[in-house]
């Protein structure tokens, strides 16, 4: 039950796992900071490293996957966590987000996702605005 510092709610239900949002957070930062500092030699050269590296990191392919496997439910609560993130809803209004990001019906989630800038500090900071946060994932 440590899973937020909340008092107004018994139980606030983010619908998606803390630790699929952390696991989609670390993802982002390093498919969007690899996007930053020029991933055009990546072709060639990360061929061969890419299986060292994805044990750590999903590449921008496994983080589309990854966000494809997840649920209609958990889709829509990413994608409400995003615009709670950047501001477009408070987190009071976190439910409405959520109901609107489902009607919406987005077809391709993973890509409407990786196309907002800066993903995982609109993901961090919409758990904030929750009252939640990614060192809750961790659990030990």
């Amino acid at each position: 039950m440590t899973m937020a510092e909340r008092d107004d709610d018994e139980e606030f239900d983010l619908g998606i796992s803390l630790e699929s949002v952390a696991a989609i957070v670390d993802a982002a930062r390093a498919v969007q900071e690899g996007e930053e500092s020029g991933a055009v030699a990546r072709d060639e050269e990360d061929e061969e490293g890419l299986e060292a590296e994805d044990d750590e990191n999903m590449d921008e392919d496994a983080l589309r996957a990854f966000i494809a496997e997840l649920n209609e439910d958990e889709q829509a609560s990413l994608i409400a966590l995003a615009w709670v993130g950047r501001g477009d809803y408070a987190g009071p209004d976190f439910e409405e987000a959520r109901t609107l990001a489902k009607e919406r019906n987005i077809r391709d989630p993973a890509e409407y996702l990786l196309g907002i800038d800066m993903l995982g500090d609109m993901l961090e900071e919409g758990l904030a605005e929750l009252g939640l946060s990614l060192e809750d994932a961790d659990g030990s």
